[in-house]
């Protein structure tokens, strides 16, 4: 039984890239954990992203206008996409696409666009910040451009990694924010230990096998 999106290890290192693993890539049919609107606002809520009075401010607006919720699903979904295309060329050995990372980040800077035509400004105590999230039905997608924003222009980009595939891992992005910067798993005790044990398993099978 998959699990619930809620129930994902928030391995990323930054929102951003917890919301580009809400999708398993791998194997024939990727699973996508954002299964309808019901389960992002769940996500966005375990991420922080929202608080539970948004919740509540989106529940309604996308109750009362279905076409809404479908339009904020389908955005939400669309920069993943863009934000995993982006990420996945910055990686070294991930065989990323220099072409469709160019095409995403042209459709992330339309979502940011839109996102920063409905924020507005606020003052807290000593200083002015763009409040994104401001039209309910939006507020997600708004939020998550905003996070997308961050990631790309905050951190060190030469810092994300991707859990090994070829050598057993899950594909997930993360940051490596060790001091040696050698990470390799999204999470010792996940994949790490997983590939660890059957590479234990193995090399014990091929000790026992006649004629070794």
């Amino acid at each position: 039984m998959p699990l619930d999106v809620c129930q994902l290890p928030m391995v990323g290192g930054h929102p951003a890239l917890d919301l580009v693993n809400t999708i398993e890539r791998g194997g024939e049919a990727p699973h996508d954990f954002l299964t309808d609107g019901s389960a992002v606002l769940r996500w966005a809520t375990q991420i922080g992203l929202v608080s539970d009075a948004e919740v509540d401010q989106v529940g309604r607006a996308w109750h009362d206008e279905p076409a809404a919720a479908h339009a904020g699903l389908a955005a939400v979904r669309d920069i993943r996409e863009s934000l995993y295309l982006v990420l996945l060329a910055t990686i070294t050995d991930a065989a990323g696409d220099p072409l469709a990372a160019g095409a995403a980040l042209v459709a992330l800077h339309q979502r940011w666009s839109g996102a920063a035509a409905r924020a507005r400004f606020v003052l807290d105590s000593s200083r002015v910040r763009l409040a994104y999230g401001t039209v309910p039905a939006m507020l997600l997608p708004d939020r998550i451009a905003e996070a997308a924003l961050d990631v790309m222009l905050a951190a060190d980009l030469t810092r994300v990694r991707r859990c090994p595939v070829l050598e057993g891992g899950c594909g997930w992005l993360f940051l490596d924010q060790s001091r040696s910067g050698t990470r390799r798993w999204c999470r010792m005790a996940d994949c790490g230990n997983v590939v660890k044990a059957r590479r234990l398993t193995e090399r014990r099978r091929a000790a026992r096998a006649p004629g070794s």
